[in-house]
């Protein structure tokens, strides 16, 4: 047939697919970062070796920044509240959630491209300052072009686009409309992480192992989500998160083809759960957890910082828009689910860290911990849920990236000092970073005047009003628990004797300190006055339908 035939087959001059209609200036946070970070890869290409660094950390720096006034700008013209909107054919959600996750993960980045530029810890190679990321990735462990990358004074300053192209999958997923957009977000940042947690500059192997494991675990994680997209598809006949909520509540009418799948509730609730296996393994929640102490502890430390912190606030804003929009008629089904899996974080999280005996993989069965504290709001299940969880991300973020930063620089022969038992008389040694840890540490407890108290308070209240007081009471335990090998780390470092050849504490440049100082202020900051910071959650608590 002639293409006159087809335009008039469809009806006079109107082609028979529509053009889609795109709101680039609304969909900008999102393009300035996906830009950047195919300019970075020009910039691999193009650009001197010698001139690639201080490149690659500008431009970094500035699409972040410019990508968060953009937000801020969107958040200003009311985007956020009264002009609650879907954009890219109702693929991608504008709302307050939505622009305050945002938000979060692209200040959570900033912070994290500054430890990444970190460049006075590691010992010189070649006369030229290194970082904490591999001379080259492509080189075998120990071999010889390793040797010579190091001696040459090589860095890997493609962790730099790897990082905005991840950061633009984290800014997508909380804001997706639908399963299909969704599923591409999860794959845009899952896939630069894996290749981030392989180019530690020390301990090679046990970086790579960890990234193997990240990898054939989050492939697999993946794949349930992927599937149960497709059975949630097969049930509603539509992968839009309101569609399926509509079919659910019986309010569209339902075509031949759904009236024999809807006649049972198998693909609805095997869908869902396969959708839950894959969030819940991205929050690093009981039984999806195994992967998180071994990934923690062998990517570099800047990397577990970023994806400790941003990873989880992405995940968990797919996870408020999943249930919230999607499956608020299934209350009844999965909130027993959830309990039961916001229960055995709490605790497993709580009582495995008491038994570790590694800096990072504390803070990794600490970082589980908390996502069981954040289940908690999540099954709140109305707006006060949603502002709870919202300040929680945003306060646990900052604690999680300055804590980690802080174990970047006790170092030893080998690289960072992260045995317990390297960290006695640390106060001693450097009483400013001791004191500036066990705030991080008393804030991960929830002490009072701290970030974390606030944000405990918060999502516990929500459960509390939600009728999940039980839950509550689990939280309140296990928060004991939890103090108990925070304050063990505090009384360690203070109270006991340095060794005679114990670890240094390295003076770092002004990029680490700043990401110190900021994780400080917010954490003080969000302890001491956070009213106008949990209004401003519960202002962006709606959802777009």
């Amino acid at each position: 047939m002639s293409a006159p035939a087809v335009l008039l087959a469809a009806g006079g001059n109107t082609p028979s697919i529509p053009a889609p209609h795109i709101e680039y200036g609304q969909l900008s946070p999102m393009l300035v970062v996906f830009g950047a970070a195919v300019a970075g890869i020009l910039v691999e290409a193009f650009v001197p070796r010698r001139h690639r660094y201080w490149t690659q950390v500008g431009l970094s720096l500035a699409a972040l920044i410019g990508s968060f006034v953009a937000v801020v700008v969107l958040a200003a013209q009311g985007h956020g509240g009264p002009h609650l909107n879907l954009l890219a054919m109702e693929a991608v959600a504008m709302d307050g959630p939505a622009l305050f996750l945002q938000g979060v993960i692209l200040l959570v980045a900033v912070v994290a491209v500054l430890t990444y530029a970190e460049r006075r810890l590691e010992p010189k190679a070649g006369g030229l300052p290194a970082d904490a990321f591999a001379a080259q990735a492509s080189t075998t462990p120990g071999g010889e072009q390793e040797r010579a990358a190091n001696r040459a004074g090589w860095t890997t300053t493609e962790v730099f686009p790897l990082t905005l192209f991840a950061v633009g999958g984290m800014l997508l997923f909380p804001a997706a409309n639908d399963l299909l957009t969704m599923f591409v977000a999860l794959e845009v940042f899952s896939l630069p992480l894996y290749l981030l947690c392989a180019l530690a500059r020390r301990r090679r192997l046990l970086s790579q192992e960890a990234a193997v494991k990240y990898f054939l675990l989050g492939a697999f994680a993946s794949a349930f989500f992927l599937f149960g997209t497709a059975l949630l598809y097969g049930y509603a006949g539509s992968v839009k998160l309101v569609d399926i909520s509509d079919v659910i509540a019986g309010k569209s009418m339902a075509t031949a083809a759904q009236l024999s799948s809807t006649q049972s509730d198998a693909l609805l609730l095997i869908g869902l759960a396969m959708l839950s296996v894959g969030l819940l393994f991205k929050v690093g929640a009981v039984p999806f957890h195994a992967w998180t102490p071994d990934v923690y502890q062998g990517a570099p430390t800047p990397v577990t910082g970023f994806m400790a912190s941003a990873t989880k606030v992405a995940a968990f804003g797919a996870f408020l828009r999943l249930f919230y929009v999607a499956f608020p008629g299934l209350k009844l089904d999965w909130r027993p689910v959830m309990w039961g899996v916001a229960i055995l974080t709490m605790v497993v999280g709580a009582v495995l860290a008491v038994t570790q005996q590694d800096v990072k993989r504390l803070l990794a069965y600490s970082s589980i911990a908390h996502a069981g504290f954040i289940l908690t709001g999540v099954i709140a299940l109305d707006r006060q849920g949603v502002s709870s969880v919202l300040f929680y991300l945003a306060a646990y973020s900052f604690v999680t990236l300055g804590a980690f930063a802080v174990v970047t620089l006790v170092r030893d022969a080998k690289g960072e000092a992260t045995h317990l038992s390297s960290w006695a008389g640390l106060g001693r040694r450097s009483p400013l970073l001791a004191a500036v840890f066990a705030l991080f540490l008393l804030a991960f407890a929830g002490i009072p005047l701290t970030s974390g108290f606030t944000g405990k308070f918060a999502v516990f209240q929500a459960a509390a009003a939600g009728g999940a007081t039980p839950l509550v009471v689990v939280g309140v335990l296990s928060s004991a628990v939890a103090a108990f090998f925070y304050i063990r780390v505090i009384v360690l470092m203070f109270f006991s004797d340095p060794q005679p050849n114990g670890p240094t504490v390295a003076i770092p440049s002004a990029f680490t300190a700043t990401a110190i100082g900021v994780g400080v202020l917010v954490t003080l900051g969000l302890g001491l006055l956070p009213q106008y910071f949990l209004d401003l959650a519960s202002k962006a608590s709606l959802f777009a339908y």
